[in-house]
């Protein structure tokens, strides 16, 4: 670039301020840019007069709502790390978060109150403990704080970033951490240049978000469609029918899925799917978990060539995707490389040939590392530079990723990623059990469930009330999205001399007889998650 430009909620605020930014889809209330822009900037303003300052951390918990997104631009204007968590998370989950980054300020909404008041916030600032829609006993009152505030940009405006966090080796989550943004506000940098052409993303954008915005993409591409000038259509939670019936009312253009969207989509009947006009939808984004290729097959012959997939994670150190074109030339391809260079590669970290199969590494400048875990962080390191998400895989001669297995034995389900050490360690704190495996198995819904195998102390009864009593366990320590929904029994756990446990040997009964595909899954009712 020639001389520096910038994209940002600001900017849209003066070009156009009176155009939507957000929209509540169950109500139809609109935010203006000029309206996003003066909340952000009452947000940023507050974190100032709180103390806060560039590399300072805040956490917070809230449903969807229009307030999220400029909320969370608030905090990155003010250059802070950012961490928005999933509202399911129980509180040991949120306790070790806050204590994990250092967190300087919480907010959370009277809707998470129920969790939230029972969080541990004893090493952050009663003034820095917030809540909207009315304050509750310990928090301080989130909206008067704001409406103290100046609408106004503050004077030391620079970028900030959102720090995720996913299950780490330990068991814990861990928060996947990247270098702060080193350029001027705002700056229309060639990343967010990428983006737009990528995913032609600009002012006439209606993008329709109907999942969790605390979600690594939904998150980051709601970010991205606003600093873009775009629109976001924000659901309270998924509904199939309500999707289509937006996608006609506000004339969405882009919208974002995961598959177990698509099985609920396929599954409404012949005459709600066809009840809508969908003409307007031009790009319909999916990734989060592979794709089963009749569901997507149905869904490119139902919506035509817009379906658009992609391979990638909150590292953000490379990605693939393809097109609906694409994907019918190579069914199961998550595509090829268009951020980074992909390098497939054995045990020893030797290049595979061609067709090969190996751990997939990304090579490119983007550098990232696992909070306060350097063990994980250097596990994801080639000695080359390159890094991977630890997924296996192979590419064919024309450059397509084919993926064939994921993180060990890691469970995605809807669309969110489980990870079986973290629920393996709760269940190993029962009385009663002895030794315990978590695994996923086919779920006709949601792609994947979690399953636990237990072997319990002698004398222990293996039957239905033990099984309840080990969920209803499990329900007390993790979110409900972690735990098992089924137990089943084993006299001995499948160890060898070492100590390792053959988790393959549990895993694969409940594999083999799968199916040759979903189709049934897709036509069986149903259509709310």
């Amino acid at each position: 670039m020639s001389q520096t430009e910038y994209r940002h909620v600001g900017y849209w605020a003066e070009q156009t301020p009176d155009r939507p930014a957000i929209i509540d889809a169950a109500t139809g209330e609109v935010v203006t840019f000029a309206q996003y822009e003066a909340l952000s900037n009452r947000v940023a303003q507050l974190v100032r007069s709180l103390g806060l300052k560039r590399h300072d951390h805040v956490v917070f918990m809230s449903e969807n709502r229009t307030e999220f997104m400029p909320w969370f631009w608030g905090f990155i204007r003010a250059g802070l790390r950012a961490t928005p968590i999933p509202t399911h998370l129980s509180r040991e989950e949120i306790d070790y978060i806050l204590r994990d980054c250092d967190a300087s300020l919480f907010l959370t909404t009277a809707a998470m109150a129920p969790t939230a008041t029972r969080v541990d916030l004893g090493a952050i600032r009663p003034e820095a403990r917030l809540m909207a829609d009315g304050p509750a006993e310990g928090f301080a009152d989130f909206d008067a704080a704001l409406a103290a505030m100046p609408d106004t940009p503050i004077p030391d405006q620079s970028e900030g970033i959102e720090m995720l966090y996913s299950s780490g080796t330990t068991g814990r989550p861990k928060g996947v951490r990247k270098p702060m943004p080193d350029v001027e506000f705002g700056t229309y940098t060639p990343a967010l240049q990428n983006v737009a052409a990528r995913w032609r993303f600009g002012p006439d954008v209606v993008y329709l978000h109907p999942s969790p915005l605390y979600h690594a993409a939904p998150l980051g591409f709601a970010n991205r469609v606003n600093r873009l000038g775009g629109c976001i259509v924000v659901m309270k939670k998924f509904d199939a029918e309500a999707c289509l019936a937006n996608i006609e009312r506000f004339g969405v253009t882009h919208s974002q899925w995961v598959p177990t969207h698509f099985i609920r989509l396929l599954r409404l009947p012949p005459e709600v799917r066809s009840k809508y006009d969908l003409s307007t939808l031009s790009m319909a984004i999916h990734a989060a978990a592979p794709c089963p290729h009749d569901v997507k097959r149905a869904m490119i012959d139902w919506w035509g060539p817009v379906i658009e997939e992609y391979y990638a994670g909150s590292e953000g150190n490379g990605q693939c995707n393809l097109t609906s074109a694409e994907w019918l030339e190579k069914p199961g391809s998550v595509g090829k490389a268009h951020i980074g260079v992909l390098h497939i590669c054995d045990e020893d970290f030797n290049e595979v040939p061609t067709g090969e199969i190996g751990t997939i590494f990304f090579e490119s400048p983007a550098t990232f590392e696992y909070h306060n875990d350097p063990e994980k962080t250097a596990g994801a390191r080639h000695p080359k530079g390159w890094t991977t998400l630890g997924d296996v895989g192979y590419v064919d001669e024309d450059g397509y990723l084919f993926l064939t297995d994921r993180k060990t034995f890691m469970i995605i389900s809807g669309g969110v990623n489980i990870y079986p050490q973290e629920i393996e360690a709760v269940l190993l704190t029962h009385p009663k059990i002895d030794d315990a495996a978590v695994f996923g198995i086919p779920n006709a819904d949601f792609g994947e469930e979690v399953k636990a195998v237990v072997e319990l102390k002698p004398g222990v009864n293996a039957d239905a009330a033990m099984s309840e009593e080990i969920i209803a366990f499990c329900r007390e320590h993790l979110s409900h999205v972690k735990c098992p929904r089924t137990v089943d029994f084993i006299d001995e756990m499948p160890r060898g001399d070492n100590g390792k446990l053959y988790k393959k040997i549990l895993r694969e009964p409940y594999w083999r007889d799968r199916g040759k595909t979903l189709a049934e899954a897709v036509t069986a009712g149903g259509g709310t998650a």
